[in-house]
């Protein structure tokens, strides 16, 4: 339901879907060997890569280093026990969004998911903003930027891709 032309375009690209056919163990993974990560959405990262300590040091390593990170509709979920270098929440007191509650319970999946998003960015004290359901709505500050929903991915790589260039 929420494919894209983006999508399409990517499932058609035989050297992407190549890739994606051979991607590597995350805990292999370094931020030394990249400028950037995007972390995409979908249900799934709030079950692995929300609780992965590969996946924290990862996103950790490349804010230390001064690397912009994106994340976009559920993987905002995946900053959950990230750390800013003060020990404290990454998102503690930045601007971020994420999958809402009410596209959350649109989709009826509320009672289902480990986490909601909205509700876990604003424990860990994040600004929480959101646009209209659905609509495309991303958010930055400083090298973290967020997208709200699955219409926001490709605004929120081409903020990552305007980051990456300053």
């Amino acid at each position: 339901m929420f494919q894209t032309e983006l999508t399409h375009r990517f499932e058609a690209d035989a050297a992407a879907m190549a890739q994606l056919a051979s991607t590597v163990r995350l805990d292999s993974v370094s931020q030394d060997d990249f400028d950037t990560v995007f972390y995409p959405g979908g249900h799934g990262p709030l079950w692995d890569l929300a609780e992965d300590k590969h996946s924290v040091s990862l996103i950790e390593s490349f804010i230390n280093a001064g690397k912009p990170v994106a994340l976009v509709c559920h993987a905002p979920g995946v900053l959950r026990h990230v750390k800013a270098a003060n020990g404290q929440p990454l998102v503690q007191g930045k601007k971020v969004t994420g999958f809402t509650n009410s596209e959350e319970e649109a989709v009826q999946l509320t009672q289902v998911v480990p986490f909601l998003v909205e509700d876990e960015l604003k424990k860990l004290g994040g600004l929480f903003s959101r646009g209209d359901d659905w609509a495309s709505y991303v958010v930055s500050d400083g090298l973290l930027i967020t997208g709200q929903n699955p219409t926001s991915s490709a605004a929120t790589a081409a903020r990552l891709i305007e980051q990456f260039a300053k």
